[in-house]
């Protein structure tokens, strides 16, 4: 990992800004300094960036991504995602600015592709809470307040009118499903880097749930009409909400155009999480957000044939849910719950949102 240096940032603000641009403090959130170097620093931890352009000061953030068994062992692999994402970063509303690309070299500069070794993503920095915190309160709650009505309509209204801009490829589609199965980052990534076994989840499960989710994409393949602009990523931690119903996201990931399915099924299975986790069902609040949530999303979509698309997008999220990496702490009881509900949401030809809870048991 390499050490990032005052002196290096310095010199690619000056290049990048102007070079009146001076660097004012640096590090992870939180935690910057303006001294020589942070020796901490390593890929995948974001840093923000504050420094004086033209007499104004701004903030930014550098991104990297690490090595890892998600489809990213690569240098190459990394390259293609912050590439990617400076392209596409842009093009989706509410998104934050991505300013620019570029590479570490063996030194520890940055500076263009050509001696490149790691790349990185220079973002627009946007105040805001994760929306995770409001899972979190509405957990406890039995009701939600009026905001939190607001905001979930909001989010739905929101997936709603960027999946009304379409695109003719029945190639891509089908390749976005392929990938939804096969990708580093998805199905068979995830079923990879569970243990051989861990209590119940043993290599069988595993094994079932992927024949179903492949027979669920020959099922879905044909519907090419679909193909939709997509956020590909969209759950409470890449959304942040500022006063009221303002909101900006982050980290658009793996492509352009998708099935709707997927950023739908990617925050309204956050809601049945955050309540599992505390009740053991959808109960309370936050099932009045998640009915809130389909409801106005169908309303103001008009597609209700996403209902049909639903079941390996869920699985897809279940499996990230009840993973031992990624959530270590959760119960056997909540991970027999998430696994309960891939498997019952594979088995049936259309996905009912007033059935949550008997699909998890």
């Amino acid at each position: 990992m390499p050490v990032l240096k005052k002196s290096a940032l310095d010199a690619y603000l000056k290049d990048r800004f102007g070079p009146t641009t001076v660097l004012l403090a640096y590090g992870p959130i939180g935690k910057e300094t303006s001294g020589a170097r942070y020796k901490q620093y390593g890929y995948g931890a974001p840093v923000r960036l504050t420094f004086r352009q033209n007499g104004k000061t701004r903030q930014a953030v550098l991104g990297t991504m690490s090595p890892g068994p998600f489809g990213h062992e690569h240098p190459s692999d990394r390259a293609q995602a912050m590439l990617w994402d400076y392209d596409c970063y842009g093009r989706l509303p509410k998104h934050i600015a991505a300013l620019d690309v570029g590479a570490f070299t063996e030194r520890g500069e940055l500076m263009s592709v050509a001696s490149a070794k790691e790349f990185f993503l220079l973002t627009q920095w946007s105040e805001g809470e994760t929306y995770h915190r409001d899972l979190e309160r509405l957990a406890a709650a039995r009701t939600p307040t009026a905001l939190d009505r607001k905001r979930t309509e909001a989010l739905a209204g929101y997936l709603a009118g960027i999946h009304r801009v379409t695109h003719h490829d029945p190639d891509l589609y089908r390749r976005r499903l392929r990938e939804l199965l096969g990708h580093g980052e998805c199905i068979m990534g995830l079923t990879d880097s569970y243990p051989d076994r861990f209590a119940f989840i043993t290599e069988d499960l595993l094994q079932r749930i992927e024949v179903a989710c492949n027979e669920w994409r020959w099922r879905l393949r044909g519907q090419h009409a679909r193909l939709s602009q997509v956020h590909g990523d969209f759950h409470p931690w890449n959304v942040l909400f500022r006063r009221g119903t303002d909101f900006s996201v982050l980290d658009r990931s793996r492509g352009e155009w998708g099935e709707p399915a997927d950023d739908v099924t990617s925050m309204s299975i956050n809601y049945l999480f955050f309540s599992l986790c505390r009740h053991g069902t959808l109960k309370g609040a936050l099932e009045v957000v998640f009915r809130s949530f389909w409801e106005t999303y169908l309303v103001r979509s008009r597609d209700r044939e996403v209902l049909d698309a639903t079941a390996p997008f869920f699985a897809f999220r279940g499996l990230v849910l009840a993973s031992p990496l990624w959530y270590p702490k959760l119960t056997v009881a909540v991970r027999r719950k998430i696994f309960r509900f891939i498997e019952n949401v594979l088995a049936v030809p259309r996905f009912d949102p007033a059935d949550v809870n008997r699909y998890c048991e």
